[in-house]
């Protein structure tokens, strides 16, 4: 026994094999990988179609079900895929079918289905012994000439027939319907594109071998899905045709609409590709009930059989551009597709761009038609033989008779037609097989006529087997026989400007008062919070600043705008005015040191709202001009400006014992107005003040009438109905018409522009004005008014002025505003103070007014 043991061990160890389990591993992980890359989760470059979707399509064409044939159930077809072809479970057959039947699942479906085949809100389609189904016509142009030799074919799971490797595919079907996969350590996800564009491309291309991908991007322009929607931004579909990766950012097509009285509604009528509709409108409704979103009172889903309306009902007070930009912000009716075009070719992943796509299809449709020219050219060899044949014994009639006749055998008619008429075998069956009718005389024109057409086919065939151009110029002929087939308009827009979302775009964009106190406190308020009081009233109170601050800048923007605040020591801060906090007309506001990195002992000294710091050609058309309490002027381009940074820039040099005063924006032409503390301003052309850069000092814009005297303000004039404004610190001010102020060279003394005396006190302020435009006039002690232009007439250079604002005790004149003027004014109170302080000016009142501002500035 034991000897039997030892001598059977040496056999079993020959029958063990030692492997390393690490590399065993590895290579039977690779090989799954690979099996998995190739023969289930990639596309091939030629057809577009993974194995499981063109052995669905070849195994509905096996049954017959061509577009003008009947309907046949869904499980029948589902049979006849698994059961010579696709060794997998029934339900992968099934939803892969299912799928390619779906109008917003694929762009141009494949597969046309009767019965329940789903929806977009998620439902499941009914059982396949319930459905049916057929090819779509599109779908026979991929199968079209497969039986011509075209294409390779392989044997299938059990070797018992042959499968297509890949099918003919007369147009780009990758492109067309896209495709999307996840594979072993890669993945693909290809969008699909609109047909025409395609066919266009790929014409294109054949005409022009050595076309750079951003002119074929002249006709296809990026993604074209089934479902609609919007396409923000060219950046992510450009990135994607030339690189073959990119992200494409798609939003629903919405519209505002407004019924009722003054109710809004907002409009869906196509939704971003492969989102869920139902699952959609769901979570949009949590969102709302968890107050996550505000300003929708009810969504309603009204979709039907003609397309898509989602309803979603704005409440009264809510914006429901705001409400829309949310939606896009939280809800999936904004969503991005990452591209990742990665297919087979020639059995291998590849990343491919658009002109890869195009060129391997070209290719693949070029070997498609000479592979098919060559079979026509072999069967028509074949039928042109025969004729041959029939032709020669038709010449031949009675001797082949006779001969027939004395024969004993067809094998001995067929053999002796050989050897006396020089025939082939397959020539001496056919006149064996042709049937008397044939000896009529018609008869034997037709097979005439046959044969000499079947000869210019057959020149016509070796013609296109020597000629690349004349094989291109078929491609391009079926091509363009799709395009009018099947070519339609794009569904889905694209835009510019896919910028990620930006805060503002969650703002309401509406005009608000800024108010900046000398101690650099600053808020915003709405417009509407202010009245408008006629001249010489009492005023309102704008503030409750602390007993020793005030109201030095008023200003009205937009709350999109961006604002560029200038410091006394000549430093320039960047803010958006909607990051400034709001605040109630009567509150002082909040600390700028703590919004911005402005240093403590700074003040505001002058600002400037500007629109956008992105635009080139706005910034490179527009300058900065500043000047200083001591008379220094400064041009600098806004394109210095344009680039905020935390901590603030250097605008303009300032001298010691100097400090900016003013800042204003300008086109480059204006006339400049500088006026100084004394009563005094000149007036001279912009063009005079070369464009400096930013640390630069600036040169002598006004010269001082003494060493105590100062700038109190400077203004460009672009209107020629613009009048000048000045005000006095005692509250008289006057308008006076711009050509009293003749042009003169920059860095003189200047003209009278308010005679000043003890009762109007010095000059404080300096406006360009209209008569389209109202004055908000702020004292130091937080008091403002509002009255229009038109109510000042226009003066003389050199009055006194008129009593614009009642004083009390020591209170003076702060800052002075200008905003767009209200053509609505009701006064509901009028007390004449009985004071005439001169000729000049009139009767002061004390008036208040109820009306509300409502202005766009």
């Amino acid at each position: 026994m034991a000897e039997g043991t030892e001598n059977d061990n040496p056999n079993k160890e020959d029958r063990i094999i030692s492997i390393n389990i690490d590399e065993e591993m590895r290579s039977a992980y690779i090989d799954y990988s690979m099996s998995v890359i190739v023969s289930r989760a990639l596309p091939d470059v030629r057809d577009g179609l993974k194995p499981v979707h063109r052995r669905v399509l070849f195994g509905m064409l096996d049954l017959g079900l061509n577009n003008n044939k009947p309907y046949k159930k869904s499980a029948r077809i589902v049979g006849e895929v698994m059961g010579k072809y696709h060794p997998h479970g029934d339900s992968s057959v099934y939803d892969t079918m299912v799928r390619m039947a779906q109008e917003w699942s694929l762009r141009y479906p494949l597969v046309e289905g009767q019965g329940n085949y789903g929806s977009i809100d998620g439902d499941n389609p009914a059982a396949m012994r319930y459905t049916e189904a057929r090819l779509e016509k599109i779908a026979e142009e991929m199968l079209a000439d497969i039986n011509k030799d075209t294409i390779d074919y392989q044997l299938n799971f059990d070797d018992s027939l042959q499968e297509p490797t890949v099918l003919p595919a007369k147009f780009p079907n990758l492109l067309v319907n896209g495709a999307s996969g996840i594979a072993v350590g890669m993945a693909t996800n290809m969008a699909p594109h609109n047909l025409s564009e395609v066919v266009d491309a790929t014409m294109a291309l054949i005409d022009n071998r050595d076309i750079e991908v951003t002119e074929l991007m002249k006709y296809v322009k990026g993604p074209d899905f089934p479902t609609g929607g919007i396409i923000y931004g060219f950046e992510g579909p450009r990135e994607a045709l030339e690189t073959g990766r990119g992200r494409v950012v798609l939003r629903a097509r919405a519209e505002i609409e407004t019924y009722g009285s003054d109710r809004e509604r907002i409009i869906v009528s196509e939704i971003p590709y492969q989102v869920n509709k139902g699952l959609m409108i769901e979570r949009t409704a949590d969102l709302v009930n968890d107050k996550k979103l505000e300003g929708i009172s009810a969504i309603r889903d009204e979709s039907n059989r003609e397309g898509i309306r989602i309803v979603y009902e704005i409440k009264r007070e809510a914006n429901a551009a705001i409400v829309l930009n949310n939606l896009f912000k939280y809800t999936a009716l904004q969503t991005s597709f990452s591209v990742n075009n990665i297919a087979l070719v020639h059995g291998r992943p590849m990343l491919l761009n658009l002109k890869d796509l195009i060129h391997h299809f070209v290719e693949h449709r070029h070997e498609v038609v000479i592979r098919r020219t060559k079979f026509e050219l072999a069967e028509a060899q074949k039928r042109a033989h025969v004729l041959e044949g029939l032709l020669i014994a038709l010449d031949h009639l009675d001797e082949v008779i006779k001969l027939i006749r004395a024969s004993q055998t067809p094998d001995e008619a067929r053999e002796g037609l050989m050897s006396n008429f020089g025939l082939s075998d397959i020539q001496a069956r056919a006149i064996l097989d042709m049937t008397l009718r044939r000896l009529t005389g018609l008869e034997r024109d037709k097979i005439k006529d046959e044969y000499e057409s079947l000869m210019k086919l057959i020149d016509h065939l070796n013609s296109i087997l020597a000629d690349e151009g004349l094989r291109m110029q078929i491609i391009k002929d079926e091509l363009a026989e799709i395009k009018d087939k099947y070519g339609d308009e794009r569904k889905t827009e694209m835009v510019h400007s896919s910028a990620e979302m930006q805060t503002e775009d969650f703002i309401e964009d509406e005009n608000v008062v800024i108010t900046i106190s000398r101690e650099g406190y600053i808020k915003r308020t709405s417009l509407t919070e202010y009245r408008r009081q006629g001249r010489g009233g009492k005023g309102s109170i704008g503030s409750n600043s602390r007993d020793e601050d005030f109201i030095e800048h008023l200003l009205i923007a937009s709350n999109h705008n961006y604002m560029l605040f200038f410091t006394e020591s000549g430093q320039c801060f960047w803010l958006r005015v909607f990051e400034i906090p709001e605040g109630s007309r009567t509150s002082k506001g909040r600390a700028i040191q703590n919004i911005i990195n402005i240093p403590k002992e700074e003040n505001i000294k002058a600002y400037i709202k500007v629109v956008n710091l992105k635009d080139t050609e706005y910034l490179e058309n527009n300058f900065i001009i500043m000047c200083t309490k001591k008379g220094v002027i400064k041009k600098t381009s806004l394109e210095a400006y344009s680039r905020p940074r935390a901590n603030g820039i250097n605008a303009i040099n300032v001298n010691e014992g100097d400090s900016l005063l003013e800042a204003t924006l300008t086109t480059g032409s204006s006339e400049i107005v500088m006026a100084l503390q004394s009563g005094r301003a000149i007036r001279f052309n912009e063009a005079t003040v070369r464009p400096m850069g930013r640390t630069a000092t600036g040169v002598r814009g006004i010269t001082l009438d003494s060493d105590n005297d100062e700038v109190v303000g400077m203004i460009s004039i672009d209107n020629p109905e613009t009048t000048v404004l000045v005000v006095s610190e005692k509250g008289y001010g006057k308008r006076t018409d711009i050509d009293d102020y003749r042009v003169t060279n920059r860095g003189g003394k200047g003209v009278k522009t308010l005679n000043i005396t003890e009762k109007t006190g010095n000059l404080v302020a300096i406006k360009g004005v209209t008569d389209d435009e109202d004055l908000m006039i702020i004292n130091k002690s937080g008091v403002i008014i509002r009255i229009a232009v038109s109510e000042l007439r226009v003066m003389g250079r050199a009055t006194q002025g008129v009593r614009l604002i009642t004083l009390k005790g020591n209170d003076e004149i702060a800052s002075v505003a200008k905003i767009e003027h209200d053509d609505e004014e009701e006064v509901t109170d009028v007390e004449n103070s009985g004071e005439n302080p001169d000729t000049n000016s009139t009767p002061d009142t004390d008036a208040e007014s109820t009306s509300q501002i409502d202005i766009t500035e």
